[in-house]
């Protein structure tokens, strides 16, 4: 079956994160309040694709958001968001194309959008895919 390059890599990376992290990830909509903190979010994708006579090549961009409730963890925090890049770092293949990570942006800031400051972690990543 025929997949679009970002959902390939869309895919790849939510059952990396899943392997490691478990039933913390989710996709499609952010998790109702209920769900324990901290939990991770694949957000949106990104794709520019250019295509010769043989090949499809291009880039992809995925953004990922970590949310955490406890401030006084920031380590904590810190070590997720670094194995989170770790996982992606590894990715280099998927079913139908070779990718090669080109760029990793974090940010960290404090979110007071509930009764409840908390940490939130903004990860982009930028692929070439061949």
């Amino acid at each position: 079956m025929r997949k679009d390059p970002q959902q390939e890599l869309f895919t790849k990376v939510r059952k990396e994160l899943e392997k490691r992290f478990g039933r913390i990830v989710f996709d499609g909509a952010i998790p109702s309040k209920e769900v324990a903190y901290p939990f991770i979010y694949m957000a949106g994708s990104t794709q520019t694709d250019t295509q010769n006579k043989t090949a499809l090549f291009g880039t992809v961009t995925q953004t990922i958001h970590v949310w955490h409730n406890n401030l006084l963890q920031r380590g904590t925090f810190s070590t997720m968001l670094l194995d989170i890049k770790d996982i992606v770092r590894g990715i280099e293949k998927t079913e139908n194309r070779s990718w090669n990570l080109v760029e990793t942006n974090q940010t960290i800031m404090e979110d007071d959008t509930t009764a409840h400051a908390l940490m939130h972690g903004i990860l982009e990543f930028t692929w070439t895919f061949s």
